[in-house]
């Protein structure tokens, strides 16, 4: 019997413990042992395996993010399976159904696009599989398509770069903006926070908005091409991760300004390089956008397992990082 009737009925009545007990009686493995699998697991619980569809490891933060996983789940005893979906939503599709294959008991996606992923997440609804999304959200319902979405508030990560540099610029700017993956939903949400803020300050105006793909080779080069064509009248940038900042600067100085001083430079993340940089006074402040999924996701499976009610949306708290503060963190940043 499909799942989706019974989806409607919990989410119409608020509750989504329920919803989860049927995905984990279907997807639970047989298993040999019997011991328990971590310390917070009843006696006689086998030991289950977690799948983990990332979508590239090309950057510091995505890493990061990878690792939290694996220290966790090796902590609480549990198996994790991990993807690598190269910055291929296609290749993620992929990835999630050799997941499904290998009867996997709960699945962590983090999705390369917003839009694109419904065959992924339908197939593992049909088997019983329940998806939970880390750091960036997909189309789809949540407690239908998928459990919850574990994450950062994106927009508010875009408002709080815009205040900085409102408040560093005096409310006068002329903006380049280096944009993340095309369609998804990161950078959508980024993008909207920036521009709610600057929106009521009349001086703050984007002379140029394109995407660097969340890579510091590719945010150097369009900030190259950007900077010959624009010149002086760049006088800030807003980089929607850290390597695209990093590469910013790179293209900047080549280009005979002075990052940190001809142009002021906000971005987020929150990665060491980047607090580096701000001790340097190249970078002005970044947003912390925490990779550290480890603890709150696997508290959620742990939620899942035992059929607890699980909020539809659980957010990280960020910080934030300027030269008032970099030093103090820097040390322990990624």
């Amino acid at each position: 019997m499909s799942l989706l009737p019974r989806f409607r009925t919990f989410l119409r009545a608020g509750v989504l413990s329920a919803l989860v007990l049927a995905p984990l009686a279907g997807c639970r493995k047989e298993s040999g042992g019997g011991g328990a699998a971590g310390g917070d697991k009843a006696a006689g619980e086998e030991k289950w395996t977690v799948g983990f569809s990332q979508m590239g490891h090309d950057n510091p933060w995505r890493m990061a993010q990878t690792a939290s996983l694996k220290d966790e789940a090796a902590k609480r005893g549990y198996e994790l399976v991990v993807t690598d979906a190269q910055d291929q939503t296609a290749k993620q599709v992929a990835d999630v159904e050799d997941l499904i294959a290998r009867r996997v008991n709960v699945i962590l996606l983090a999705p390369r696009e917003f839009e694109g992923l419904a065959p992924a997440l339908q197939a593992a609804r049909d088997a019983n599989i329940p998806v939970i999304l880390v750091d960036r959200e997909a189309e789809g319902t949540p407690g239908e398509d998928f459990v919850t979405f574990l994450g950062s508030n994106f927009v508010e990560q875009g408002r709080r770069a815009a205040e900085w540099l409102v408040k560093e610029t005096g409310g006068t700017a002329g903006i380049v903006e280096l944009t993340g993956t095309p369609g998804s939903s990161v950078a959508a949400d980024r993008a909207r926070g920036f521009r709610d803020v600057i929106a009521q300050h009349p001086g703050m105006k984007i002379l140029a908005s394109q995407t660097g793909e969340f890579s510091r080779a590719n945010g150097q080069r369009v900030m190259q091409n950007i900077a010959q064509s624009l010149g002086p009248q760049i006088t800030a940038v807003y980089a929607h991760n850290d390597e695209m900042a990093l590469g910013a600067i790179q293209a900047l100085r080549a280009s005979g300004r002075t990052p940190g001083t001809d142009v002021k430079i906000v971005s987020i993340d929150g990665q060491r390089a980047a607090l580096e940089a701000i001790q340097r006074g190249e970078l002005g402040a970044t947003v912390e956008s925490n990779p550290r999924f480890g603890p709150i996701a696997f508290e959620t499976i742990e939620q899942v397992r035992k059929g607890e009610t699980v909020p539809v949306k659980k957010l990280i708290t960020d910080r934030f990082f300027d030269r008032t503060n970099a030093a103090q963190f820097v040390a322990e940043a990624y």
